[in-house]
């Protein structure tokens, strides 16, 4: 399945995100590399294979690790509003 751009800015525009051209490009083809993805799970044969057969195996997690973003700008570009280091969001419920 294809995503163009144009359906890419909409979402952004739901979601109150700014994208520019090149970003919008890779978006909108890693969205529909995504969407092909669950196209070709959905033609797989899976007859006879349970559901939960896969529970009693251990998870395989792996380490936390914390990484320093030195690029604060950057990272809170798309916000409206900052109140000292938190994001401040209009109220949504009276």
């Amino acid at each position: 399945m294809k995503v163009t751009k144009e359906e890419v800015y909409y979402i952004a525009r739901l979601a109150n995100l700014h994208f520019t051209e090149e970003e919008a490009e890779k978006i909108s083809q890693e969205f529909s590399g995504i969407l092909t993805h669950f196209d070709n799970l959905n033609k797989e044969d899976l007859e006879g294979i349970e559901m939960y057969s896969f529970d009693d195996k251990p998870l395989r997690l792996r380490k936390d690790e914390v990484h320093v973003f030195e690029n604060k700008k950057d990272l809170y570009r798309n916000t409206k509003k900052m109140r000292d280091t938190a994001i401040e969001i209009p109220k949504v419920v009276e």
